[in-house]
């Protein structure tokens, strides 16, 4: 803390972390960047990161495939890490605490979804200030750095309570993969007696496969990949149906109540469609972006089926998933790596090679 004219000016917060820096043409590649943080204002809290989760959303961000990325960009937001200091008025947290930080840190906390817990769709004049890449609407003048370094700031509200009885190694997807899927299976009323289809077997949907069993229902996965047959049964799915065998297909017509599809890419949604029972619903969680074909509304309007889409989930919903997957004794499935690993990680993850989350021990950065 620096002293002048009676006035105390902090410190800015150095940090390390690995990010893109714009200047490459293409694929981005991760480097390690040097930045700085301010300081916690009196509601937020800073975070020295110990385990951060491997998105396919960070892969997508860092090479701009939205056309929204603000470089330099330092991915991460599937965050584990020990409190390091507080603000003056934070009252959940204490130094030395085990937290999480998910995709985002900050919102206006004032709309009606931010009263009821639902930040994500925030309906402040910037959105929800994501982990990384600044504001949901971006402004090239503020920007935000996510976990892939050696420290994290975000703001009370946003920081969560990680249970004592989960590995703290292969939690941190739960603060992404976990509430993404978590969040639609409990909108849509997912019980006992259910049957639920995953379509898409990867960081997502191993965790919609097992959340969807803890609820109670009976579980497919549904994948292209007949290699994927093998661990999804393993990931205690009760059946497994290859999409691209037709005949397998018409042979489950109309018999899910419920389908969570984590497909990251343009597909065509027709496909799945007819699987969808008198008044089911199909909800995309993996694809931001359009579908790959137009929705055939007399195959939807058929069976008065509902085609939809969920993102990530909200501070409450975010606290409930982390609860329950230590009630259910649900973890992520995950490989270690370190942190100068990243590139040759997001490309396993770019090329479906991956089983099924990776995450970066941190400690890695701070050697």
């Amino acid at each position: 803390m620096l002293k002048k004219d009676k006035t105390y000016i902090m410190e800015k917060i150095q940090t390390k972390g690995y990010g893109a820096s714009g200047s490459f043409i293409g694929g981005k590649t991760l480097e390690l960047i040097k930045f700085e943080r301010d300081q916690p204002k009196p509601d937020e809290i800073l975070i020295d990161v110990q385990y951060c989760g491997v998105c396919h959303s960070d892969l997508h961000q860092v090479n701009n495939d939205w056309k929204n990325t603000i470089y330099p960009c330092v991915p991460g937001h599937e965050i584990i890490g020990k409190v390091m200091a507080i603000g003056s008025s934070v009252t959940k947290f204490k130094e030395g605490d085990t937290v999480g930080v998910g995709c985002m840190i900050d919102s206006c906390k004032q709309c009606a979804p931010c009263m009821e817990g639902e930040e994500q769709f925030c309906e402040g004049p910037h959105g929800q200030t994501m982990t990384y890449n600044g504001y949901w609407k971006p402004d090239p003048e503020f920007n935000t750095f996510g976990g892939y370094a050696t420290n994290i700031v975000a703001q009370e509200k946003f920081v969560m309570a990680i249970p004592s009885n989960l590995d703290l190694k292969a939690a941190a997807p739960i603060l992404c993969a976990g509430v993404t899927t978590y969040s639609p299976l409990k909108h849509f009323g997912v019980k006992e007696g259910h049957k639920v289809g995953i379509i898409g077997i990867g960081g997502l949907g191993h965790m919609g496969v097992k959340i969807a069993k803890a609820m109670g229902a009976t579980v497919t996965a549904i994948t292209t990949k007949e290699d994927k047959r093998e661990a999804a049964l393993a990931l205690r799915a009760d059946e497994v149906l290859i999409s691209n065998d037709k005949e397998t297909m018409e042979a489950h017509a109309a018999k899910f109540d419920f389908l969570l599809c984590t497909i990251p890419y343009p597909f065509d949604v027709n496909d799945y469609v007819p699987l969808l029972r008198r008044r089911g619903a199909l909800v995309t969680v993996g694809l931001l972006g359009p579908y790959k074909n137009p929705t055939n509304n007399m195959e939807v309007a058929k069976l008065c089926t509902t085609i939809g889409g969920s993102m990530i989930g909200g501070t409450i919903e975010t606290q409930e998933v982390l609860n329950f997957c230590a009630e259910h004794q649900i973890l992520p499935e995950v490989q270690m790596i370190n942190i100068e690993d990243i590139n040759d990680a997001l490309n396993k993850v770019k090329d479906e090679e991956v089983r099924f989350r990776y995450v970066i021990d941190m400690a890695s950065l701070k050697n």
